[in-house]
């Protein structure tokens, strides 16, 4: 059993946050819109489809907490998270890794693994950009 790394959606005109932008998210996905904040040199905007376990990270809660204070509670369709695409990548990758380290550690050691940061269970397999 491998685990995948989620891969971005390239950003169209019809990703304007309506639930025309883009196919439905699998089941125990979500699609999130990661937009480089004001200001840059350069706005890019891609679709990411992650696993609702993404939820429960300190890290992604700490996007969630961005997105509120830049954009509020009102967004239709896709959260817009206010971050660079490669930041959000490196978080992705950060939360894949512990995932997989937990895992692994418990299939190693036989046991139930009692560290509080690596409690996320995603179901990232599935979870794929149509």
């Amino acid at each position: 059993m491998g685990v995948h790394l989620l891969k971005k959606q390239h950003s169209s005109p019809s990703l304007g946050g309506g639930s025309s932008g883009g196919s439905m998210p699998p089941k125990g996905c979500m699609a999130v819109r990661v937009v480089a904040p004001a200001g840059g040199a350069e706005e890019e905007e891609e679709r990411f489809v992650v696993p609702v376990g993404y939820l429960k990270h300190p890290l992604f809660v700490a996007l969630l907490k961005a997105a509120e204070e830049e954009y509020g509670f009102a967004q239709k369709g896709a959260i817009t998270i206010p971050c660079g695409v490669d930041h959000f990548r490196r978080v992705q990758g950060i939360i894949v890794n512990q995932h997989k380290h937990h895992s692994h550690s418990g299939l190693l050691s036989g046991g139930h693994h009692h560290n509080p940061h690596h409690h996320n269970h995603f179901h990232i397999a599935a979870c794929f950009r149509a």
